[in-house]
């Protein structure tokens, strides 16, 4: 499939004579225009048929964030809050591609680790119940044969003891054979990137992700000074709200700072992400931590050969949870969602990302928003003129 861009580019769905210059890195927002107006609708109807509270949506293309849009509540309980540009959200999962396994891969440009190296190398506990063979590269792209998460029915707490969780976990299947998503594979590629880097994962996340993309509003373990800014999730097991404090209960265990989940931001923050990536991949002037030939590693299919289910290192291509896309992104774009309600798609073909940003959890669990994030993708790349061909 071959994406047809209607209209010459930029001029075809800007207004009139309205046109913003802004540098990368301020990532500017342009006011909505009815070009967009779909869109919108989609969001508004979402939350009022109750699927989140509020929702935060950027469209961007062309070096511009050409729509922004923000509807709803922050926060139900324990009273009201409007929803705003620059609410922070609990990213969940989005921590894994965007921090993550940029990290592991910042040390792989260094030649500090290897994709194909076993585990075992940095983490030679890891062997135990038949685990030596599972690679960097198998965690990455979630195709090691470990399970899903670390048992919680028990009431264990502390990294500590999460550490040797993730050490003797057994195998569901062999390593290789197929695409099992997995918290273990990125609270794995954390200890690894701590027992490198020789930092706690927050603070190289910090020093060599976040601070080098000028992303000041974001980070683990959000000061309490920023609570009233931060979106709510859910009750915990004692009846606390949860606002500012990971919702992933794993996470939440380790004492918020893991591989997996634990990252807070706001659309002003991954806006700048999204926006650095992309101009690293075309070939722009990009503050993106990572050369262009090392970022095309992570967002093309990396999973082992012949497998149906395609994985960068980090960022998801083609799996069941790729419905983000939509239905006229280009098969070479690629992104991520996060349990809490958080998404980001990049196409590259089109030079575009759509960014959806809700606390869909608060307060008591929500509901699905599978549908919502492939309808808005669809919607958008419609606006902006893309059509798919075969």
């Amino acid at each position: 499939m071959v994406l047809h861009r209607k209209g010459s580019g930029r001029r075809a769905f800007l207004t009139g004579s309205m046109t913003l210059t802004c540098s990368v890195v301020a990532a500017c927002a342009r006011p909505s225009y009815s070009q967009f107006s779909d869109v919108d609708r989609l969001a508004r109807a979402a939350i009022r048929n109750g699927e989140a509270p509020g929702a935060v949506v950027a469209i961007g293309h062309d070096e511009q964030v050409v729509h922004r849009y923000v509807y709803g509540k922050r926060a139900l309980v324990p009273r009201q809050e409007p929803m705003t540009w620059e609410t922070h959200f609990d990213m969940a999962s989005l921590t894994k591609p965007t921090v993550t396994a940029l990290a592991v891969m910042q040390l792989v440009e260094r030649g500090d680790l290897h994709l194909d190296d076993p585990v075992v190398r940095y983490l030679p506990a890891f062997e135990a119940n038949g685990k030596s063979s599972i690679t960097l590269r198998l965690l990455l792209t979630h195709y090691s044969g470990l399970p899903a998460d670390l048992p919680l029915e028990d009431p264990w707490n502390g990294k500590s003891e999460a550490i040797r969780r993730v050490m003797v976990s057994p195998l569901n299947n062999s390593p290789g054979e197929k695409f099992v998503y997995s918290d273990i594979n990125f609270i794995t590629l954390g200890l690894i990137i701590e027992k490198i880097s020789g930092l706690a994962l927050n603070d190289y996340v910090s020093k060599n992700i976040l601070l080098p993309l000028g992303m000041m509003q974001s980070g683990y373990l959000p000061d309490t000074s920023l609570k009233s800014m931060i979106a709510p999730t859910q009750y915990d097991e004692k009846n606390v709200l949860l606002r500012g404090v990971v919702h992933d209960p794993t996470a939440r265990r380790m004492g918020g700072v893991a591989g997996h989940a634990g990252l807070f931001s706001d659309a002003h923050d991954m806006c700048i992400y999204a926006q650095a990536l992309l101009d690293r991949l075309a070939g722009r002037p990009s503050a993106f931590p990572l050369t262009r030939e090392t970022l095309l590693l992570m967002v093309t299919p990396q999973q082992p050969a012949e497998k149906a289910d395609l994985r960068g290192l980090g960022w998801d291509i083609s799996t069941h949870y790729s419905t983000p896309r939509g239905d006229i992104f280009s098969p070479h774009s690629f992104g991520h969602t996060g349990f809490t309600g958080t998404s980001l798609w990049i196409d590259p073909d089109s030079d575009s990302y759509v960014l959806i940003l809700t606390n869909r959890v608060h307060p008591s669990g929500g509901h699905s928003i599978v549908k919502l994030r492939h309808d808005i993708a669809t919607e958008a790349a419609r606006d902006l003129g893309l059509i798919p061909h075969t």
